[in-house]
């Protein structure tokens, strides 16, 4: 039988709100003039980029890349792979790529070099969770980031577990509940 999950709100709205202004202040005056092209990982980064698009005071184009490397577990399987790409060049353009988290590094590590060969004009990435102590690809810096979280797995807000609770408002880390005995009390493991 699968363990119940509890949710505890790690990053509230107001917080999350304040962090996709303070970001966007930062593109627009980074790119002042300039066109920007938003480049959205899937699905993860929806509600990230749909908010962050609206605030950012530039012409702004937008498209999506998808990426697999999660599936229903709540680690990596380290295993990175396209499911869907751009559709359209990025050639000579101020590309921002856009993620949900910056965990350890594997899925934008792989994106920057894919989108390096296409030739932008700059690349940036920008995500509004780093979670610095899960890095494994050490050179992996976010140019525009929200929140650093300690290293618990986080829901809401556009991440999901099992494409679950991508639609709560805040951000929560997902504690499992502990099984319980044939009496209702937490069990003891060795």
């Amino acid at each position: 039988m699968a363990k119940s999950q509890k949710l505890k709100v790690l990053v509230p709205r107001a917080e999350i709100r304040r962090k996709v202004r303070e970001i966007a202040r930062r593109i627009t005056r980074d790119f002042r003039g300039e066109h920007v092209h938003l480049v959205g990982v899937l699905k993860g980064a929806c509600v990230f980029l749909s908010d962050l698009i609206r605030e950012i005071d530039l012409e702004v184009s937008v498209d999506f890349m998808a990426v697999a490397s999660y599936g229903r577990e709540r680690n990596s399987s380290g295993q990175v792979k396209l499911i869907k790409d751009l559709d359209s060049s990025i050639e000579g353009m101020n590309v921002i790529l856009v993620e949900d988290i910056l965990d350890t590094g594997l899925t934008l590590d792989y994106l920057r070099r894919i989108l390096e060969e296409r030739r932008p004009k700059t690349l940036r990435i920008a995500a509004l969770l780093d979670k610095p102590s899960r890095r494994i690809v050490p050179d992996i810096r976010g140019d525009y980031v929200g929140i650093s979280i300690p290293n618990q797995f986080v829901v809401g807000y556009g991440l999901d577990f099992g494409e679950r609770y991508r639609n709560l408002k805040d951000i929560c880390a997902l504690v499992p509940e502990p099984e319980l005995n044939e009496h209702g009390h937490p069990k003891h493991t060795p």
